[in-house]
């Protein structure tokens, strides 16, 4: 017997879960789902994210949204990590303050661990990414991750996308009707709850009343199922991460053949840091701040001189968000995903990535016996430690910042802004790096890598003296060392331009193996 699912909400969230629901769980088969999404044209979508995290390549390849697709319908680029300008407050011996994270993990040899030989100064002043990878020289030279040859979401090099966040949308919609999701364009009005809070069924403007096994709130900051109708808590992190606004603009290129960053650029500013991302036509720019240390007139000036001529005529779109959780995300029959569940802020785009994990989530935990309960005890508390584990690592760019040129940076400094969690993180590193014993692979969607790319980019010091003479393959680390920057000689004349790459895409797709 099918189940009935209604997604309320479309965009990147809605669209996504729907997508992926259908695509897992036989959707259209007798002992599958029968999945509705309810999104109302009056609405719209926030539109303005545009950032991903390598994760979303398997998320797609099970949904079999191709590449070409994606470059052509969405104007998705080519994302290899993140360049942070000024953040550290400090500058290296080549007069730079900036340090990237990128997203391939560092090579290591068979017999031991590179880093700790980077700790020891074996690598010399080369930071440890781009003395344990060949990346960042691939993005300063704005090169792809991949040739045309490299199809079906792989490369050489680990990357995500950048994409115009309406067109995903789109393009996400297509796809999950092409999968059988049935689309109701309309308002909901009410939600009808039973006495014992379950949902009975949604009262829609044009259709009437809707009812499901299983509803699912994609209705982004709204939260009009988990929220308003059911009246689950909101645990705001707002003394911990202090950003909760920003202001965005969509910048041509001077010209149609510039280069295309593949990288997010983001660079500290005063009351927070602005986004500088490259798509195929235009940039995406905007300034992340806090409203309790700028006003909004002063933040969008300060966007606005950071682009330059090119922002005079453009329109800013603001968005106001408030960083933290839901604790409970799935209540009786109705599930939280998207802004409606939680959202950390922009940095390191993460919010997609919540989305991708409570799909995934959904589809192992689905209550075919109409278990709710069982399901929901053991969701709720896996989504809640990923957001408070995401959260501390967001935190951890802003904590270690020499800066202090204003309230921002002085105030993210303070003890009492740092979790527990952190603090204790930081302490094990003083004398040993991040590793595997540091991470729960259930509830952390940062590995080991991410937060040594972060920490030693912010120039944290832990201290191997003491153990320096255990260590056996200096010789060994040297060569090996020399032997990355020779691989990065190699994927620089191999790999093409990042534009030259979606050029030839956009023209004649990828080569079919």
């Amino acid at each position: 017997m099918q189940k009935k699912v209604i997604i309320v909400g479309g965009g990147t969230a809605g669209w996504t879960t729907a997508a992926y629901l259908a695509r897992m769980l036989s959707h259209g088969l007798s002992g599958g789902l029968d999945i509705t999404l309810v999104e109302s044209p009056e609405i719209g979508i926030i539109g303005v994210g545009e950032g991903t995290f390598p994760s979303i390549r398997n998320t797609f390849s099970r949904i079999e949204l191709d590449e070409d697709s994606l470059v052509r319908e969405a104007s998705a680029t080519f994302k290899q990590g993140i360049r942070f300008v000024d953040w550290r407050g400090v500058a290296d011996n080549q007069g730079k303050d900036y340090y990237v994270h990128p997203f391939q993990i560092s090579a290591q040899h068979a017999d031991f661990d590179l880093l700790p030989y980077r700790l020891l100064g074996v690598a010399g002043d080369a930071s440890w990414a781009s003395a344990s990878t060949v990346q960042p020289r691939v993005i300063d030279a704005r090169h792809a991750p991949k040739q045309i040859g490299h199809a079906g979401h792989n490369g050489p090099l680990t990357y995500a996308y950048h994409f115009d966040a309406v067109e995903l949308a789109a393009l996400l919609r297509r796809r999950a009707l092409a999968l059988g999701v049935k689309r109701i364009e309309d308002l909901v009005q009410q939600v009808t709850v039973r006495e014992d809070g379950h949902i009975q069924s949604l009262t829609t403007r044009a259709h009437g009343d809707l009812e499901a096994d299983l509803y699912i709130d994609c209705t982004g900051f709204r939260a009009e199922l988990i929220g308003k109708a059911l009246r689950v808590d909101f645990r705001s992190l707002r003394d911990q991460l202090f950003v909760n606004r920003a202001v965005a603009l969509q910048v041509p290129y001077d010209r149609p053949d510039a280069p295309i960053e593949s990288q997010t650029i983001s660079t500290a500013q005063g009351a927070g840091w602005t986004w500088d991302i490259g798509l195929s036509s235009r940039r995406g720019v905007g300034y992340v701040y806090s409203t309790d240390h700028i006003s909004d007139a002063r933040a969008e000036q300060v966007l606005r001189d950071y682009v330059g001529f090119a922002a005079a005529s453009v329109e800013s779109r603001v968005l106001n968000f408030e960083p933290g959780y839901r604790q409970i995300q799935w209540k009786n029959n109705c599930v939280a995903i998207g802004l409606s569940a939680g959202f950390i802020e922009p940095l390191e785009a993460t919010g997609i990535g919540f989305v991708e994990i409570a799909a995934l989530l959904v589809s192992n935990l689905f209550p075919w016996n109409g278990d709710y309960e069982v399901c929901a005890k053991q969701f709720n508390p896996f989504m809640a430690r990923r957001y408070e584990n995401v959260a501390d690592f967001i935190k951890l760019h802003y904590c270690l910042t020499r800066r202090e040129d204003s309230d921002f940076w002085r105030d993210n400094v303070r003890p009492a802004s740092i979790s527990d969690g952190l603090k204790e993180r930081l302490e094990r590193w003083r004398f040993r790096p991040p590793s595997f014993l540091d991470m729960d692979p259930n509830h952390d969607i940062f590995t080991d890598a991410n937060w040594q790319y972060v920490l030693y980019g912010l120039g944290y010091k832990t201290d191997l003296t003491a153990q320096a003479g255990a260590f056996r393959y200096y010789d060994e680390a040297r060569a090996r060392f020399v032997e990355i920057r020779r691989q990065g000689d190699n994927a620089l004349s191999s790999l093409p331009t990042h534009r030259a790459l979606i050029e030839q895409v956009r023209k004649s797709g990828f080569v079919r193996q």
